[in-house]
């Protein structure tokens, strides 16, 4: 009981737990970046928590009317990134660095934490789910053409390195769930989500905290450009929200689906962009993968709302 109000209660202040996590991270990046290291144990239990509310026979319906799916993706990798190099040419004409890292920025794939906002929302996994591992695998031929197209820079990247997260984050703990709700006829899927949720918003809280170290050096050592930089990509990170939200409209999707549309349209796997960035280009370059922790929660979750209330 202890356990199910704590949840109620992060879930309720979700939007300001995020943010104060964010705080806690720039704030005390020593020692928040120790766990750093076991962020990738504790995103597989999040995809974990999130896959058991799916089974083979929810992720065969999503793939048999893929039309959301394909619509996710087609804003995650055209729709944003050329909205990101658009930005990038109109306010930083002439910076090729911050151009192409603005594009890199919008180019990686879906984020493995969108499982939990969706699970907050009570949104369909399963098409998260699928977005998860087709974006994961398509992520090492759809980001260097991505940049390739749009700044004409050549990358080159670790397939090895990305399949590693692939199976061990996403596909390894999705089969678990799965196969648990296939081998119990559903029983695990009535009662373990209830049971984990808790713990998976304590691993959302680790992960904001953890990962929002990295970008300490850069709040510390603040300019005038990477406050500009900033504020456009948190306005271009709440427009593909926004964009989700407006095509499930137009379309006239389920509550679940366009829950699942919202946020997989969204969030990113800054941690694949932050270590791209890291590799690729100078400090300069690397500046604000972090503010879509601040906006995740307040951004899908007014858009849900607001669509509630015009429903009602």
């Amino acid at each position: 009981m202890i356990l199910k109000r704590a949840n109620a209660w992060i879930e309720k202040w979700i939007a300001f737990v995020t943010p104060t996590c964010l705080l806690l991270g720039v704030l005390f990046p020593e020692i928040a970046g120790r766990g750093v290291a076991y962020v990738p144990v504790v995103f597989a239990f999040m995809t974990f928590t999130g896959a058991l509310k799916s089974s083979f026979k929810d992720i065969g319906a999503v793939l048999r009317k893929p039309l959301p799916l394909l619509l996710i993706l087609a804003v995650l990798h055209v729709v944003m990134p050329c909205a990101a190099w658009s930005v990038g040419e109109m306010f930083f004409a002439g910076n090729r660095e911050l151009i192409t890292g603005m594009v890199l920025e919008f180019s990686v794939p879906a984020a493995v934490v969108g499982m939990m906002w969706v699970s907050i929302y009570k949104g369909d996994s399963s098409i998260t789910l699928s977005l998860l591992v087709i974006d994961t695998v398509l992520a090492p031929l759809i980001i260097p053409l991505t940049l390739k197209i749009l700044v004409g820079a050549r990358v080159k990247m670790n397939p090895e390195e990305m399949m590693k997260d692939l199976v061990f984050m996403i596909a390894l703990p999705a089969l678990l769930a799965m196969c648990l709700n296939q081998f119990s006829c559903g029983k695990v899927k009535e009662k373990w989500p209830g049971k984990l949720a808790f713990w998976s918003k304590l691993c959302l809280i680790y992960c904001v905290i953890c990962n929002s170290s990295k970008v300490a050096p850069y709040v510390r050592h603040m300019n005038l450009q990477r406050v500009f930089v900033a504020v456009c990509i948190m306005i271009l990170a709440a427009a593909g929200y926004a964009i989700g939200w407006g095509i499930s409209v137009l379309l006239k999707q389920d509550e679940k689906t366009r829950i699942s549309m919202i946020y997989g349209s969204g969030m990113r796997n800054i941690r694949a962009g932050g270590g791209d960035r890291s590799s690729l280009f100078s400090r300069r370059s690397n500046v604000s993968g972090n503010d879509r922790y601040i906006i995740s929660a307040d951004t899908g979750g007014m858009l849900w709302k607001s669509d509630q209330e015009a429903q009602e």
